[in-house]
């Protein structure tokens, strides 16, 4: 009985160790289990698609030059049209009704387009406003056969993954109804393929990076500038955010590494016989607030 009683606090030092060894590797399987589940739950996560403007590179480095500009920049006179009242409500409304008609077509034709049109809407997107006016867009127009067939084969190859495997079910079925997949015939068919890359940096002329401030934004600004001018012209394309394809992409169009994909467009006519999803768009009160 004594020999029971030394021994008793030692059985309950041990219980007392098994213990924390079972709970420790049940909350260690719990975090594993969260982060899966918080991986599976972000699948659209794509390194370059990742906002890196809260980094300011030079900072790194200790780099505290000038961002390329001259100190003092000289300022000239502005002068810019006034409209009457009526004619500004006009516009407006005219305006309005043209990008109205503006939609997300998939279904485009080989039909040839004048490459002056494709320069000009890309010097209308290049006047677009950017953090600092550094400008910080690559606008890389694709017309070779070849490349947009390895473009389409990169890309489907990477979308059937997500649709498969990433995006998870419930994003599957919200573009079931839009009849949406991973086959990307216009990849092939559209005369024209845009690729819009953010430049994350830049480079002074002695090599250190360069920060381009709000390079997400003024990019996202030049790519909304760049479809008004495609609706503009008569032209039309689907907004394409190809995940995961970023790098191959870079590569194939031998694009620097401070070049990061954000968004690909086809542009052309639509088929004769394209059709679109039956969709209606919210009405201003829904998406204005005046206070």
């Amino acid at each position: 009985m004594a020999l029971f009683s030394s021994l008793t606090p030692v059985f309950i030092a041990i219980i007392c160790v098994l213990i924390g060894i079972i709970l420790k590797k049940t909350n260690g399987q719990k975090e594993k289990q969260d982060i899966k589940s918080k991986l599976t739950s972000r699948p659209w996560v794509d390194e370059d698609l990742k906002d890196g403007t809260d980094h300011p590179l030079e900072e790194e480095e200790g780099d505290e030059e000038w961002q390329g500009l001259e100190e003092n920049v000289a300022h000239v006179p502005f002068t810019a049209e006034r409209y009457s009242e009526a004619e500004m409500i006009k516009r407006s409304q005219t305006f309005y009704e043209l990008l109205n008609k503006r939609r997300s077509v998939r279904f485009l034709s080989d039909e040839p387009v004048p490459r002056e049109v494709i320069d000009n809407v890309i010097r209308t997107a290049g006047t677009s406003p950017s953090g600092a006016h550094t400008e910080p867009w690559t606008f890389v127009v694709v017309q070779d056969p070849y490349l947009k067939r390895k473009i389409r084969e990169i890309v489907e190859e990477e979308e059937e993954i997500n649709y498969k495997k990433r995006m998870g079910d419930r994003w599957v079925n919200d573009l079931k109804r839009l009849r949406t997949n991973w086959i990307k015939e216009y990849l092939d068919t559209a005369p024209y393929l845009i690729l819009i890359f953010k430049q994350v940096y830049g480079r002074f002329p002695n090599g250190k990076k360069k920060t381009h401030y709000y390079n997400e934004i003024s990019v996202s600004i030049a790519c909304g500038i760049l479809l008004a001018a495609l609706q503009n012209a008569g032209l039309y394309t689907v907004t394409s955010t190809p995940l995961n394809c970023g790098p191959q992409l870079r590569v194939l169009l031998q694009r620097p590494a401070n070049e990061k994909l954000l968004l690909l467009l086809p542009v052309g006519y639509p088929k004769k016989d394209a059709t679109v999803p039956a969709l209606t768009r919210k009405p201003l009160e829904d998406i204005m607030v005046v206070m």
